[in-house]
């Protein structure tokens, strides 16, 4: 059996103990966020709608900001389609799910992938983490806040859409990352999310990239239009981060089950994603991990997803 399609009740033990074990967990998770040395920068990847190329980005966004000498984990919660180790071709016995489960540590599942990151397989099967009961939250969040003291960044992969857990993760995260196409369906979904992401006052900082351009010119006429639109009816400032060019390789690096960066590293493509990363993590970027306005941790933050 696939460990990612476990059904959750399975997971779940009744009675006293269950509860001290919650009791338990939640003690070491508080000892966790206070004796934590550093605070790893968030950086959720998320989309309006499927197809746009979101986990393919992600991957290469993460291998490209390990390349400029950052500690690098990405962490897959894509619920619906967990692919992060298929774009990898990384072979995992465990995943998410043996996470919230408490069969398996968080930092036991961490699994080296190419391009000097590590993963955390994603677990395909559960419906929603608001459905997670008292001791499956608490293991989540803990392995969460572990990942803190591991990385420098930690990128988390989302599901497409505006569903609560996507938007969860993206208005906790320091920094997310919408991708669209130019695709007037993509435009039009990117900016749904990019409206709901700046609805939270406490989001972090919201970057636009346009995923697929024909030409550099079309990827800034597309982001252009959805900035201004952002300006015009949300009173609010997106920045525009970069663009990706539509490039043959990546079809071809995909059936090949590597990342473009590594395969064709001189691709248009992949000269897009390095720019990118470098705008965002690079030595010229506008804020470094962890400083400005003081704000609560991921951890912190994330625990809204699961309030009724």
């Amino acid at each position: 059996m696939n460990p990612g399609t476990h059904n959750r009740s399975t997971w779940r033990e009744g009675g006293p103990a269950a509860t001290v074990r919650a009791a338990d967990q939640a003690e070491d998770l508080r000892r966790l966020v206070r004796e934590r040395p550093k605070r790893a920068q968030v950086v959720t990847v998320t989309s309006g709608k499927g197809g746009v190329g979101k986990t393919n980005l992600a991957v290469n966004l993460a291998i490209a900001a390990a390349a400029l000498g950052k500690r690098v984990v990405l962490m897959d919660v894509d619920l619906g389609l967990a692919n992060v180790d298929v774009v990898l071709n990384v072979n995992s016995r465990f995943n998410l799910s043996h996470v919230i489960s408490g069969k398996k540590d968080i930092l036991e599942i961490l699994t080296p992938a190419p391009g000097n990151i590590e993963i955390v397989p994603g677990a395909t099967g559960i419906e929603r983490l608001a459905n997670l009961d008292e001791a499956e939250r608490a293991n989540l969040l803990e392995g969460i806040a572990k990942l803190a003291g591991r990385a420098d960044l930690v990128f988390v992969d989302t599901g497409a859409g505006i569903s609560r857990n996507v938007m969860g993760f993206a208005t906790a995260a320091d920094r997310v990352v919408v991708v669209t196409t130019p695709d007037p369906t993509a435009v039009i979904d990117a900016y749904a999310t990019v409206k709901m992401i700046l609805r939270e006052e406490s989001r972090g900082e919201v970057h636009l990239v346009v995923n697929m351009a024909g030409t550099r010119a079309e990827g800034d006429r597309i982001a252009n239009g959805v900035v201004e639109v952002t300006r015009k009816f949300l009173n609010s400032y997106l920045d525009y981060a970069g663009f990706v060019l539509a490039d043959p390789a990546v079809v071809q690096a995909v059936r090949k089950k590597r990342p473009f960066l590594l395969e064709y590293p001189q691709a248009p493509a992949s000269r897009c994603v390095v720019a990118l990363a470098g705008t965002l993590f690079g030595e010229g970027r506008r804020q470094e991990p962890g400083d400005g306005p003081a704000r609560p941790g991921f951890f912190e933050r994330v625990k809204n997803l699961f309030r009724s």
